[in-house]
């Protein structure tokens, strides 16, 4: 697929939600798809930005590329969705998208470290998950994720993705969310270095 035709890329994202969208989204009460839309239709009722709405639409593509079946964490096997749907979006996506993305489960494990709160909202499924991702983040990796630059978003899009699990919950559907897709690739110049 060219790096620079975002027709071919949102073609592309397309399939992959249509192959795989509608797997129930790991022990939720919801689909894949349910889920990015919530995400994504929170991120644009929270007035962010394409990138930030792009990059809650699109935070668990990685579960939607790897060969790991749907209950995988039941299993015992971290699927690192966020590094996969990170790296395999990279090439098309700039940084304010996929950074985000990236450091999404890193954002839950530094919550979980800093917000008892937080982790006592868990769901079960995402409480296996945070188990199998390494748990709550130590000091040292507090830290490191707080210099960040992107922590604030990645922080956000958590929350978008913690609210993102109510079963039955109205959003528009999954084209009205590629328009912003198309919209952020439309302005993105390949970096050759890349």
């Amino acid at each position: 697929m060219p790096l620079n035709d975002p027709a071919a890329i949102v073609a592309e994202i397309r399939q992959r939600f249509q192959e795989k969208g509608n797997e129930m989204y790991a022990g939720e009460a919801i689909s894949q798809t349910e889920h990015a839309l919530q995400a994504a239709f929170a991120a644009e009722q929270a007035g962010e930005s394409a990138e930030l709405i792009v990059a809650a639409l699109l935070h668990d593509i990685g579960h939607l590329l790897h060969k790991h079946a749907e209950d995988c964490a039941s299993q015992g096997i971290d699927d690192l969705h966020e590094r996969i749907g990170a790296q395999w979006l990279v090439r098309y996506f700039p940084k304010d998208v996929t950074e985000p993305i990236r450091l999404h489960v890193a954002a839950k494990r530094y919550r979980c470290a800093t917000d008892a709160a937080y982790a006592s909202r868990l769901s079960p499924a995402s409480v296996l998950s945070l188990q199998l991702q390494g748990g709550p983040f130590d000091s040292v990796e507090q830290e490191e994720f707080e210099h960040n630059p992107w922590s604030q978003a990645a922080l956000r899009l958590r929350n978008w993705d913690e609210a993102a699990k109510v079963p039955d919950f109205a959003t528009p559907e999954l084209e009205y969310f590629l328009t912003y897709v198309r919209s952020v690739l439309q302005q993105q110049t390949p970096d050759p270095g890349e």
